[in-house]
């Protein structure tokens, strides 16, 4: 049984989200567990943990990968590394515990063998963690598609505090909803080439406010989000949660295409909500073929503030109609 299937019968996933994952692979390639991941459908963790039931074979924590000695990594050459995708993380005199994409290829793993002069004995990784374990330890380079997802593995750059307090400030200064899309802007464009704010009137969703785009035009019908047709910004509001990955190419997210001019590979969209409601998204991305450096625990605190000085505003504009 395939991985997707297999995934789909233990009722991790559904058979939609399956078929959205396929999608998104024949555009963008990389393996079916590593796009579920990137929708945000599985965590990474969870996906190890099914593999390795999936394999029957153990999976490498990342404790176990954390810090591998030099004599370990000298074992394989890193043109043997790139071409066979292992990470050797261990080593016992002539045994070699190494992780690998597909640990019941023993096609691969006898050629392995026979190469290295090591008895391999493999363990179950997902690509995206293999993927960044091959650049740290070895230097080769990801591709750009792969990059935002797996740096969730590397602790955010810190924000000044002196930063931090000023927005503070700012925030809970505002009298007007128009300053509190100003502020957020603001320093959101400090992380990004394009910014945007879109936000919900009446159940439709429109462009409000934006930096290095052209959202003015920009509408979608309160159908079309409510529609079983996914989307970013349908997914976005239907969890309440932040997207960061690529703009896929399908039918639902052809509004946002149509301004941003293509497809970047690294977007970030994020919800600002009123205690359980979205009110408005905030979009940022660093163009259509740049990775996003953006501090995304720093982005969520800032859409956290705007969202409560929105509730200020709301709560004292109710007091003087009373």
């Amino acid at each position: 049984m395939k991985l997707g299937e297999a995934l789909v019968k233990e009722g991790l996933i559904t058979r939609q989200q399956l078929e959205l994952a396929l999608q998104r692979q024949v555009q963008f390639g990389g393996r079916i567990g590593t796009n579920l991941v990137e929708l945000r459908v599985l965590g990474e963790d969870e996906l190890t943990r099914f593999l390795s039931k999936y394999f029957r074979i153990p999976s490498v924590s990342p404790e176990m990968i954390a810090a591998i000695d030099e004599e370990t990594l000298g074992s394989i050459s890193t043109e043997i590394v790139d071409k066979y995708r292992i990470l050797p993380f261990k080593k016992e005199r002539n045994r070699l515990h190494a992780a690998v994409l597909n640990p019941k290829n023993m096609k691969e793993i006898d050629e392995l063998r026979f190469i290295t002069g090591f008895d391999i004995i493999p363990y179950v990784i997902t690509e995206l963690r293999l993927l960044y374990a091959l650049e740290k330890y070895y230097g080769i380079k990801r591709e750009l598609r792969y990059v935002s997802v797996i740096d969730r593995f590397n602790p955010e750059a810190e924000v000044e505090k002196e930063s931090v307090d000023k927005i503070k400030s700012a925030f809970a200064d505002v009298k007007e909803t128009e300053e509190i899309a100003g502020i957020l802007l603001q320093a959101a464009y400090k992380f990004a080439a394009r910014v945007a704010i879109f936000i919900l009137r009446g159940g439709t969703l429109v462009g409000w406010k934006a930096r290095g785009l052209n959202i003015d035009e920009f509408v979608i019908p309160e159908e079309e989000l409510r529609s079983e047709e996914f989307s970013i910004f349908s997914d976005v509001l239907k969890r309440r949660s932040y997207y960061r990955g690529p703009v896929l190419n399908i039918k639902g997210n052809k509004p946002l295409i149509k301004i941003l001019s293509g497809t970047p590979q690294d977007i970030l969209l994020m919800p600002v909500n009123i205690r359980e409601k979205v009110i408005a998204l905030l979009y940022v991305d660093n163009g259509n073929t740049s990775v996003l450096n953006a501090n995304v625990g720093y982005l969520s605190k800032l859409v956290s503030m705007a969202g409560i000085a929105f509730e200020i505003i709301l709560l004292k504009k109710r007091i003087l109609e009373m």
